[in-house]
C-alpha cells in the first residue's frame, strides 16, 4: 500500500509481472519516473477497450491496467512455466463453459460418479473441488444468523441489531422507490403508446417525422392531445420507437432492483429464515466435517459469482472467444462455499484445509462479512496455508469503508487486535478504468495498513454462465486479478514462496502522489 499527500488518499496499482530472471530475481516496479505526469485519457473507452481495460498499460494506454499484455508482449511470449493450482472459493462455476473447460483442476485419483472417495481424501467425487453448501442456495447475512440463533456476547448482538435495522431501512426504501418509479414510468410507457397508435392511424402509416406531427391540424382534442405527447417525447429520442425502447429498459432495470431488493429482504436480511437445512450438517461444530458433496458447479444460471471470477484469473487466451484471463499456465479448483448470502466460517475454513490439501498454491478469497462468530476457525486455516506455502488473495470489501479503523471490520483479516498473525494474505481494493482522482472505484473498501494493493475492479468483463459473458463490478472482481499475477509470478518462478510473491506484488505497484477520490466523497 502506498500513502499519498492526503491522509484519505491511498493508491496501489498492481504492474503485471515486470519481473525478469537471471539466477535471481529481480523486481523492476516501473521504467515511470513520476506516473503523475502522465496525460490523463480524456475520451471515454470503446467498447473493446471497456472488455480489456484490467490488461492495459498505463503508459502506452493512459488506462490504469495491469500491463498483462505488455507482459506477455514483451516479457513471457510464449512461456507458460509451470502450471499452478488457483482454489476459487466462491459460489459454484460453470465449469462447462466454453472459456473455462480447459483449464479446470482435475483430481485424477477421483473416479467421477462412483459415489466412492477413490483417492482417500476424505471427499467424496471430487473431480474439480468439492460442494461445500450441497443444495443451499439462499442464506443470510451473519448478524441476522446471529440474531436468529443468539449468537455471540450482548454488545455484539447489539451491534448485530443495529447493523440488520439500518440495512433492512435501507433495502425497504430503495425497494419502495423503484416500486414506485416503475408503476411511473409504465404509467408514461402506457401513455405514449396510446398517443403513438393515434398518430399512426391519423397519418396512415407506423412510422412517421417529428415535421409530420408537427404538421397536424385537427379539432378533435384526442388527437390533439396525442400529437402534443408525442412531440414532447422527441425531446427524448430522434423516433418514438427509440424512446419506447428506453422506457421498456428503465421499466426492466427497475423491475431487477426490485427482485434484488426483494431477495435482500426476504433472505438475507429476514431473521425468520433458515437456509442451512438443506445441508444437513451443524455449522457451529467445526468437528462436522462429513457433508456437501463432490460438484461445486453453480445451481442456478443467477449464481455466475464463482464463474465470474474464475473467468478473470484464468479464462482460456487467445482462443478466439469470449475474453483472456491474466494467466496462462492455470488450473482452477472449485470449491464451493459462498451462497446468496454471507458464508459460514465452518465452510471457509475447510474450504482452505481442502484447497491447501490438495495441491493449490493460490487461494481466490473474493468474499467477506462484518461479522464472523468463529473467526478463529479461519484464522487457523489461514495459518494452515501458510504452513503449506499458500497465497491467500482477499477482496478488500465494497462498503467504501477505512479498513484501518477497528470498527469497520472486514472478514477475514489478516491481524487480531491490531497484530498481524500471518504474512500470507493479500487484501485487494478495486480501481477504475478512468486513470486520475476518481480511479479508486467509489464502492472500494481502503486503508493504508490492511488494505494492501488496489487493482482493476470497475465493470470487469468475464465469463457467466452458460456460456454467456458479462461485466459486473467490486472487489470481488480486483481480488482475482491479483490472484492471476501472483499465478504468473509462480508459473515463472516456482521456488518463490507465497509470502515472497505477495511481498513482490506489492513491490510492483506503481504508486503516485495525486490525491484521490475515496468512498465516492470527493471532500
Amino acid at each position: 500500500m502506498r500513502l499519498i499527500s492526503s491522509s484519505r488518499a491511498v493508491l496501489g496499482y498492481i504492474a503485471a509481472l515486470w519481473l525478469v530472471g537471471c539466477g535471481s530475481v529481480n523486481i523492476v516496479s516501473t521504467p515511470i519516473e513520476n506516473i503523475d505526469t502522465l496525460p490523463l485519457k480524456v475520451t471515454a473507452l470503446t467498447e473493446a477497450q471497456q472488455r480489456t481495460w484490467g490488461h492495459a498499460d498505463l503508459l502506452t494506454d493512459t488506462i490504469p491496467g495491469m500491463s498483462v499484455n505488455k507482459a506477455y508482449t514483451d516479457i513471457l511470449g510464449n512461456k507458460k512455466g509451470a502450471r499452478v493450482i488457483v482454489a476459487v472459493l466462491d459460489s459454484g462455476i460453470d465449469f462447462t463453459h466454453e472459456d473455462l473447460d480447459g483449464v479446470m483442476w482435475t483430481n485424477k485419483g477421483e473416479k467421477p460418479g462412483n459415489g466412492k472417495d477413490d483417492d482417500g481424501n476424505g471427499y467424496v467425487d471430487d473431480v474439480h473441488g468439492y460442494n461445500f453448501l450441497g443444495d443451499s442456495y439462499y442464506e443470510q447475512q451473519e448478524f441476522a444468523r446471529m440474531l436468529r440463533l443468539g449468537l455471540g456476547d450482548e454488545a455484539t448482538r447489539a451491534k448485530a441489531r443495529e447493523e440488520l435495522n439500518k440495512e433492512y431501512k435501507k433495502y425497504s426504501d430503495n425497494k419502495r422507490a423503484y416500486v414506485s418509479s416503475k408503476d411511473q414510468t409504465e404509467q408514461i410507457h402506457k401513455i405514449v403508446k396510446e398517443a403513438d397508435l393515434a398518430i399512426q392511424k391519423h397519418l396512415g402509416k407506423e412510422t412517421y417525422t417529428k415535421e409530420e406531427v408537427g404538421a397536424i391540424e385537427t379539432t378533435d382534442p384526442s388527437l390533439s392531445r396525442s400529437a402534443s405527447i408525442i412531440q414532447q417525447m422527441y425531446s427524448y429520442g430522434e423516433s418514438i420507437p427509440e424512446v419506447l425502447a428506453l422506457m421498456q429498459a428503465d421499466i426492466d432495470r427497475f423491475q431487477e432492483g426490485i427482485l434484488y431488493f426483494s431477495e435482500r429482504l426476504d433472505y438475507h436480511l429476514n431473521v425468520n429464515f433458515e437456509g442451512r437445512t438443506a445441508v444437513g450438517d451443524n455449522p457451529y461444530d467445526i468437528t462436522d466435517a462429513d457433508y456437501g458433496d463432490g460438484n461445486p458447479k453453480n445451481k442456478v444460471a443467477e449464481e455466475s459469482h464463482g464463474t465470474h471470477v474464475a473467468g478473470i484469473i484464468a479464462a482460456e487466451r487467445n482462443n478466439g472467444i469470449g475474453m483472456n484471463g491474466v494467466a496462462n499456465n492455470v488450473a482452477i479448483m472449485s470449491v464451493r462455499v459462498v451462497p446468496n448470502g454471507d458464508e459460514y466460517d465452518k465452510d471457509v475454513a475447510l474450504g482452505i484445509r481442502y484447497a491447501v490439501d490438495n495441491g493449490a498454491s493460490i487461494i481466490n478469497a473474493s468474499f467477506g462479512k462484518s461479522f464472523s462468530p468463529n473467526a478463529e476457525w479461519v484464522y487457523e486455516a489461514i495459518k494452515y496455508a501458510a504452513e503449506n506455502d499458500v497465497l491467500i488473495v482477499h477482496a478488500a470489501g465494497n462498503d467504501g469503508k477505512d479498513l484501518d479503523d477497528p470498527m469497520n471490520a472486514n472478514y477475514p483479516k489478516d491481524h487480531i487486535n491490531e497484530k498481524e498473525y500471518t504474512n500470507n494474505l493479500l487484501s485487494v481494493g478495486a480501481l477504475n478504468e478512468k486513470y486520475g482522482a476518481e480511479m479508486v472505484a467509489s464502492f472500494s473498501n481502503y486503508g493504508a495498513k490492511n488494505v494492501d494493493v488496489f487493482a482493476p475492479g470497475g465493470a470487469i468483463y468475464s465469463t457467466v454462465p452458460d456460456n454467456e459473458y458479462k461485466s459486473q463490478g467490486g472487489t470481488s472482481m480486483a481480488a482475482p486479478a491479483v490472484s492471476g499475477v501472483a499465478a504468473l509470478i509462480r508459473s515463472q518462478f516456482p521456488n518463490l514462496s507465497a509470502s515472497e510473491v505477495k511481498e513482490i506484488i506489492m513491490a510492483s505497484g506503481l504508486s503516485s502522489k495525486t490525491k484521490v477520490v475515496l468512498s465516492g466523497d470527493p471532500s
